[in-house]
């Protein structure tokens, strides 16, 4: 039976997301990876009582997390019901739709049906009666966005969620989303953008700024872009890399280009002379000027929790530090 640190809360950062009362780890756990049907479970559990241990009490989960989808969110209902139970009420559970899930034409997109049932499902697998937080995962553009939204409105109010957000919309969708669900007074308190040194969207598109301009909390994903920003890739391609196992999803071994390896060893430099390892200082570097809730941070092991979690020892960067770094990334 698993008895979780009674210091867990002494060294995690909480932050405050958006304007809502609901605060998030300055790190929470994404489950994307290395929860699925075809992984151990015995690992399973040790990062997540590692991460809670370390004080991450979010987890971050979508419908069709696995592989197989679905497995995910089953063997996080398992682990909740065997050891985590006692703790529910001190974690964040949340989950996602939006990505194809089922086969025809009612498990994909944003509709009603699809958010609906989606909801239904997530619950049953993962045991619960409530999510902290739904999100739809991705723009529908074939679905009209109220109907989109009156769908995540209609699931908080039937309790099945306590907050709702979006994932992967542009700054301009977001401020429509954002009106509509302001006139509804739905608890819509959440993005999550993919954020990093190497992918800075979100700041020219100027999602980052309206989202804390507006009261929104804003939460990383893949920060370390795709493992690119461990430095694991400097010296080839490791056997037990995404890559090297054929299981990297976005990141191709043509995305590992000589110009872009030399910015990833140069700011390899700047994080060593910050004390840091580079998979530090790039989780350190997204929360550096206080406008992001969170990061999600993914692990297939629990010494690299212990790792993460050392990066909010130093989250504090000067001018010149931020100039070097800007210098380096250039157009990233």
């Amino acid at each position: 039976m698993y008895y979780a640190n009674e210091a867990r809360y002494e060294k995690m950062t909480y932050n405050k997301c958006g304007s809502s009362g609901l605060k998030l780890p300055a790190l929470s756990l994404g489950m994307w990876h290395n929860f699925g049907s075809v992984d151990q479970e015995e690992n399973m559990k040790q990062i997540l009582f590692t991460a809670f241990d370390n004080g991450i009490t979010h987890f971050d989960l979508a419908n069709n997390y696995g592989p197989v989808y679905g497995s995910a969110e089953t063997n996080m209902g398992r682990i909740l019901q065997s050891d985590l139970r006692p703790y529910r009420d001190e974690l964040i559970i949340s989950s996602k739709a939006g990505y194809d899930m089922w086969q025809g034409p009612y498990g994909i997109g944003g509709s009603r049906k699809y958010l609906m049932a989606s909801i239904d499902a997530s619950l049953m697998r993962l045991g619960l009666d409530y999510v902290d937080i739904f999100y739809h995962h991705c723009p529908d553009p074939n679905t009209p966005l109220e109907e989109t939204l009156l769908a995540l409105d209609q699931i908080v109010r039937q309790g099945k969620a306590l907050y709702v957000g979006i994932s992967n919309y542009n700054r301009d969708l977001t401020a429509k989303a954002h009106a509509i669900m302001k006139e509804l007074r739905t608890p819509f308190i959440i993005h999550q953008p993919s954020y990093s040194m190497l992918n800075r969207w979100i700041e020219t598109d100027g999602l980052k700024d309206y989202l804390a301009d507006n009261g929104i909390g804003c939460i990383a994903f893949s920060p370390l872009s795709q493992g690119l920003l461990t430095g694991k890739y400097l010296n080839g391609i490791p056997r037990d890399s995404r890559i090297g196992g054929g299981k990297s999803i976005f990141l191709k071994e043509k995305d590992l280009d000589r110009e872009r390896m030399e910015k990833v060893r140069a700011l390899g430099e700047v994080a060593s002379a910050r004390n840091q390892t580079l998979t530090q200082m790039a989780i350190s570097w997204i929360l550096r000027d206080g406008k992001m809730t969170s990061v999600l941070i993914g692990a297939s092991k629990p010494e690299q929790i212990k790792e993460n979690v050392k990066s909010l020892e130093n989250i504090a960067y000067s001018e010149e530090e931020i100039r070097k770094i800007d210098s380096i990334l250039g157009s990233e």
